[in-house]
């Protein structure tokens, strides 16, 4: 059966990435193909859905991404599982060096109306004010 085969190829992935510290998990749906469930267990927020499927009109089989774009041909998985782990590694922080200088702002200057503006007799009720100065 063909997803038989596919799942074969994502468990050879599965065990592939457990080598590189990732964990992966074959996922079977009932109303989709299966996929492989790839999570970096230092930084859980780093997770990918990998498919298998051959390309469109051809038999050769691949790896996916989640978002549709074809990784690596299924025999190759060490070639994938150093892709998913490329992209499933956190940034790391910048090196430690001389601290930034602060960043100095020009002074905030206030902005004040003119004084005639201020000395502007109250606008009776139901009326627009004058414009400002």
């Amino acid at each position: 059966m063909v997803s038989d085969e596919r799942v074969g190829y994502l468990q050879e992935l599965e065990c592939e990435l457990g080598t590189r510290g990732l964990v992966a998990r074959v996922v079977r749906t009932r109303s989709g193909p299966a996929f492989l469930r790839v999570v970096n267990p230092d930084a859980a927020s780093l997770a990918e859905d990998v498919t298998c499927a051959p390309v469109p009109g051809g038999r050769d089989h691949y790896y996916w991404w989640s978002w549709g774009e074809r990784m690596v041909r299924v025999g190759d998985p060490d070639a994938a599982a150093r892709k998913l782990a490329h992209v499933l590694q956190p940034l790391a922080p910048p090196p430690p060096g001389p601290a930034a200088p602060e960043t100095v702002h020009p002074p905030v200057r206030e902005h004040r109306e003119p004084a005639a503006c201020e000395r502007r007799a109250p606008v009776p009720a139901g009326e627009r004010p004058p414009s400002r100065c």
